[in-house]
């Protein structure tokens, strides 16, 4: 109705209605969808007009002449990424040879950023994506970007070597550049002699008449070294390598995202290298990764223009639909075979969609025999949200339900289990209409002709120093031509960086194969534990990716696997790594009142079980906690699972989850009302069902109303827990134990000089004493004085003049306290910091016995933790003098039966600060997480919105 009214106006350019322009549920991205659609499309058809208008009359009039551009879904949004994607899927896949040829990883490496994805054998496409803070739905190529090109910025802070997100651009540009700007991984590039000025155009300086500064950037190398005391005794050449190292981490992170965290040996692919800065760049990071072969395209600095040449001309049709397509059963494949309920609408409504699709191309000039359609289901397991695209597989078509078949085993391949007693849902019905574009054939096999004539040497810096090494201009080379590393490869728009062990062979087309030895594993056998590892900058920023890079792992995977809305739909939970006495190493940037509550559950566990006449941690358990005083919990609905990491027999790590439900019983739906539920855990790996559904269901006030999303969501915190324990595995096979162990306490060691550094600053500043109260909205005080000692950075949080405890349940056990103040302190340093156990270190409680954050083992604190979290964290930001305050409450909605428990955080509002505004309608603090989309609660619950 309001399209036909804006239509029958006639004053509207552009009307978007957001069930056109995307049919999938989920009102939220859609109507951000229909927004950015609104927006862009009169900036699009501007650039449409300015575009032909450079067009010879005689073309535009030409009526067998056709203009195609290139969408973000990789058919014929203008998107180089995506042109990259299909350029490297039609050169690069059948390099590897063999029946089943290698997935082939993408890297695509530019100034400003980085962009990876992955093909085996079809492009892999996904249906929502967030950009620029704006969620899309619509079809798109599966490309993870992030912020490190080699226009990315080098900082040192904190001891930390840093790299972006903060880019130099083309202008100013790098050092480098002659034009004054930032030192940047171009710098670290030409310094190292890894890009060689003396082979690039002389186009830089005010006049873009001058060659690359080499001096320049050394110089600034050297300023850097000279302001940093923890870069005394390093050369400029050791500097730059070092942000090197930091730079090749950051990048494989979403490398193994888009591998490991979905299932992926990522061992087991090929990386096509293109784009003007992944080839120097490629052969250090395959290593890393466990790689043994790199591809890179003759064109590969314009591969993205390449491949926008051969893309396939796409016409999409899509529709929702809620059907059942395969009915639970109990047999091996967890559906009855013989029932078929979607049968008589599926392929007619796929068969519509077909035609619609087809009509489309043919209007646009394509031949109908050239077309090629493609059918797919969007399939969930009943009860969930996480859908996965299924195309049809007519090599089964002998299979009754073949799209069910293909369901369960990609389901169980990414989340590692399946829901048996589940029926197997259509969520849409999608049709892809096609006319293939150019596809290179395979070239020939060409013998080895060894190794070709350099056109010179020069010297670059490797892992051991300074080498001499060929230098061979591309144009030179011929099919056959084998080269060993260390050397150099010039091309006419990049440079290519043969590591040591690296070794390139010329294919028949021009393209190089390069083999890459792998990283020798790391052995401890000899290494004295006595003896004391020297902390390394370059190797502490190393590990801080890796550690917090587990952490995310966990999220990612917890968030795939888990069943309920909270967890899955509003991301409330944390994860996080320990070390073996509990102590917090890195907490995922998940839910801020989770991170000091976290520690002391773990810390208390190890202290339990260690306990003179218990039994011990033994391998393959798995604890199971909530309690919210004794236990080091935060309140009864947030339940943490932890496992212990067990290495040659002893226990050297933790990981832990911990997920927010809905409901685990009580008297009122949500579980706001006060209840204890007591300690659980597995057993030599086993999941102790039959005992959590006791607990769960047998309480005095009323058991959960959600049992079966509960312990489904219990084996998803188990699932990302063991992801983790993997990584972590695979870590100390690349580092070593003894190393692994050292940069633990060092990313701690870190963080506490941080939080100290700020606390002396702010005494110098403001003072060395802060004071700040307010107030609850039943008047109790919170009350807060803060003593600093400027000479350490030590600091004395003091809770003194609070107001008692409560008989409702707001109050807060002080692990709640604890959270409120480490993210108050994250907050405050300002840089990048790890969040661990180190940002404590510094800091002295005192929270009176009995107060409103430090309460009796037996009153109700499942308030405290979504209120009185709040107002702790606007009394430490006062007393800081750093924003006026929130909201003061997470405002959280539960409403539910005896059948079903509904728990919402609604967004409330930040405060404003010394140079910013405040807003509304933002979650703020202690909550992170996000609003369930009104389709998806309302298709979920007995609920209208």
């Amino acid at each position: 109705m309001v399209g036909r009214i804006a239509h029958e106006m006639g004053c509207f350019h552009e009307i978007a209605l957001s069930h056109q322009v995307m049919s999938m549920v989920k009102m939220v991205p859609r109507g951000h969808t229909a927004c950015a659609l609104g927006y862009l499309t009169p900036k699009i058809r501007q650039y449409l007009d300015g575009f032909t208008k450079g067009l010879d009359e005689g073309l535009l009039t030409n009526a067998s002449l056709r203009l195609d551009f290139m969408k973000s879904d990789g058919g014929a949004i203008l998107s180089g990424p995506v042109g990259g994607v299909v350029g490297y899927a039609k050169t690069s896949y059948w390099m590897s040879g063999g029946e089943k040829p290698l997935p082939v990883i993408g890297f695509d490496m530019g100034g400003t950023s980085t962009d990876v994805s992955r093909y085996d054998g079809s492009l892999e496409h996904v249906f929502e994506t967030t950009t620029a803070g704006v969620s899309i739905q619509a079809p798109q190529l599966d490309i993870h970007t992030v912020a490190a090109g080699v226009g990315s910025h080098l900082f040192l802070q904190n001891g930390l070597f840093v790299v972006g997100p903060e880019s130099a651009k083309a202008h100013p540009g790098p050092v480098c550049y002659r034009k004054n700007g930032y030192l940047a991984v171009t710098d670290a590039n030409v310094i190292l002699g890894r890009v060689i000025p003396d082979h690039f155009p002389h186009i830089f300086g005010p006049n873009e008449d001058g060659p690359l500064d080499l001096e320049g950037a050394k110089a600034a190398f050297r300023a850097l070294a000279d302001a940093n005391p923890e870069t005394k005794g390093k050369s400029i050449e050791e500097l730059a390598y070092g942000f090197i190292q930091v730079a090749n981490e950051a990048m494989c992170r979403p490398i193994r995202n888009l591998t490991q965290m979905r299932g992926f040996d990522i061992t087991k692919h090929a990386l096509a290298c293109f784009g003007g800065a992944g080839p120097q760049h490629a052969c250090d990071m395959v290593r890393a990764l466990g790689i043994t072969k790199v591809y890179i395209h003759r064109y590969g600095g314009v591969l993205s223009a390449y491949g926008l040449s051969m893309a396939d001309a796409v016409v999409e049709e899509q529709e929702p639909a809620k059907e059942v397509y395969g009915v639970s059963s109990v047999s091996s494949s967890g559906f009855d075979e013989n029932l078929d309920p979607s049968k008589s609408t599926r392929e007619a409504r796929l068969e519509h969609l077909a035609e619609k699709a087809r009509a489309a191309l043919v209007k646009q000039g394509y031949p109908e025999d050239s077309i090629i359609i493609e059918k797919y289901l969007n399939m969930c397991y009943d009860g969930t949200d996480n859908a996965i695209m299924i195309k049809e597989n007519t090599n089964l078509n002998n299979v009754r339900l073949p799209y069910a078949q293909t369901f369960v085993e990609q389901y169980h391949r990414e989340f590692g289990f399946e829901l048996k007693g589940r029926d197997i849902l259509i969520d849409d019905f999608c049709v892809r209409a096609f006319v293939p574009g150019f596809t290179p054939n395979p070239p020939p096999t060409v013998p080895s002709l060894g190794s070709p004539t350099p056109m010179g040497t020069s010297t670059a810096y490797f892992e051991d120093g300074w080498e001499d090494v060929p230098t061979y201009n591309f144009e030179d080379l011929k099919p056959g031509h084998e080269m060993k590393g260390p050397a150099i490869i010039v091309q006419l728009i990049s440079t290519i960086v043969l590591e040591v062990g690296c070794t390139a062979f010329v294919t028949g087309d021009g393209d190089l194969d390069i083999t890459v030895e792998k990283k020798a594993t790391c052995d401890d056998a000899g290494i004295d534990e006595k003896v004391e590892l020297e902390e390394d900058p370059v190797q502490l920023s190393i590990f801080a990716h890796r550690f917090m890079g587990i952490a995310e792992q966990m999220g990612r995977t917890l968030a795939r696997t888990a069943i309920s809305v909270n967890i899955k739909e509003r991301l409330d939970f944390s994860c996080a790594l320990f070390t073996n006495d509990g102590g917090l190493v890195a907490n995922a940037p998940h839910i801020p009142v989770h991170l000091g509550a976290m520690q002391s559950a773990v810390q208390f566990q190890v202290e339990y079980w260690n306990t003179q006449g218990r039994e011990g941690i033994q391998e393959g358990d798995v604890f199971v906690s909530n309690h919210p005083q004794l236990a080091g919990g935060s309140h009864l609905p947030d339940i943490i699972v932890i496992t212990p990491v067990f290495y040659e027999g002893k226990i050297l790590f933790f990981v832990a989850s911990r997920g927010h439900r809905s409901d685990i019983g009580g008297i009122l739906p949500g579980s706001r009302a006060p209840g204890l539920l007591r300690l659980s855990f597995f057993r030599d790996g086993k999941f102790q069902e039959e005992g959590i559904t006791d607990i769960l269901v047998n309480q005095q006030f009323g058991g959960t109303r959600n049992l079966k999303d509960n312990l489904s969501d219990y084996r998803a915190q188990v699932a990302a827990n063991n992801s983790s324990i993997q990584l972590l595995h695979q870590l100390i096979q690349e580092n070593g134990l003894h190393k692994v162990e050292a940069y633990m306490h060092f990313i701690q060691h870190n963080a506490e000089m941080a939080v100290r550094s700020m606390l002396k600053t702010f005494a110098a500043e403001h003072g060395t004493r802060a004071h700040a109260i307010d107030y609850m909205d039943n008047g109790t005080p919170i009350e807060l004085t803060i003593d600093i000692d400027q000479a350490t950075g030590s600091v004395c949080f003091d809770f003194s003049g609070t107001g008692p405890q409560v008989l409702g349940n707001i109050n807060a056990p002080p692990a709640v306290t604890y959270s409120a103040v480490i993210y108050s302190l994250r907050s405050l340093v300002g840089q990048d910091i790890p969040l661990n156990q180190g940002c404590l270190t510094s800091i002295k409680f005192k929270i009176p016995r009995f107060s409103l954050p430090n309460p009796l083992d037996d009153v109700g604190v499942v308030g405290g933790n979504v209120l009185t979290s709040q107002r702790v964290v606007d009394v430490v930001l006062k007393a800081f003098k750093a924003c006026a305050g929130s909201q003061g409450c997470m405002n959280n909605l539960t409403l539910g039966n005896k059948k079903f428990g509904y728990y919402e955080t609604i967004a409330g509002g930040a405060g404003a600060g010394p140079t910013w505004d405040g807003r509304s309608g933002v979650n703020t603090h202690c909550t992170n997480t996000r609003i369930t989309d009104p389709e998806i609660l309302e298709r979920r619950y007995p609920v209208l919105l």
